[in-house]
């Protein structure tokens, strides 16, 4: 129970710093040095970072179609929660963690459209053309949700463990990546990916404190 407790107070910290981070960015060293003259928080760090990369579309492009990976995990959980609803006749006879994980899904996307309607940041490129908000990064939003909620579902759905931790070591590898690359694209400011990696950290640990707490009862 103390350890259930603990992994959720730790999603609501990661919470609160994702929200501070977010009033930093609209407060601190905020200059019109983006596209267009729009206004970017943490400037400095954010220009020197983004010179430092450079700008890679190709990157971006593959992490772009790589980013069905996660929404095709998300409807894998999806046909397993509505087989076991099928076969069991009874909404609250679906696993609790599959239950929850719709719910935690639901909120990953509530999050994203969110932002989508209020700008943060723009991003420091043109995208066809037109100039994009870019804060949270919603690939890596993704992809850091979805992937940690994989790893947690098959190391209670699979008995084989070597199968388990070569499909753990592959997920860890692909969000690794995806993170990356989407800093190295330069599509995104540093601090885009940041809020990302908060707020997508956040969330999970309240869903796997929830899930441990529901499975207990």
């Amino acid at each position: 129970m103390k350890r259930n407790i603990s992994l959720f107070f730790k999603g609501i910290c990661f919470l609160l710093l994702f929200v501070l981070w977010t009033i930093l960015i609209q407060n601190v060293d905020v200059k019109p040095l983006g596209v267009s003259g729009s206004n970017i928080g943490f400037s400095t760090m954010n220009c020197w970072f983004h010179k430092l990369t450079g700008v890679h579309m190709w990157i971006y492009t593959v992490t772009d179609w790589l980013g069905l990976v996660p929404v095709f995990i998300c409807i894998v959980f999806g046909v397993v929660g509505l087989v076991q609803l099928i076969k069991r006749r009874d909404l609250f006879k679906v696993d609790a963690s599959i239950l929850l994980l719709g719910i935690y899904y639901i909120l990953v996307i509530v999050a994203y459209l969110a932002f989508e309607m209020i700008p943060i940041n723009y991003r420091p490129v043109l995208i066809d053309g037109r100039l994009e908000q870019s804060y949270p990064s919603s690939t890596t939003l993704l992809v850091l949700s979805v992937m940690p909620t994989f790893v947690y579902q098959i190391k209670g759905r699979i008995s084989d463990r070597l199968c388990v931790n070569v499909l753990t070591y592959i997920a860890m590898l692909f969000a690794g990546l995806m993170v990356f690359g989407r800093l190295v694209a330069g599509v995104h400011w540093l601090t885009d990916i940041v809020g990302s990696i908060l707020i997508s950290a956040g969330l999970f640990c309240i869903y796997k404190a929830t899930v441990l707490l529901c499975e207990k009862e």
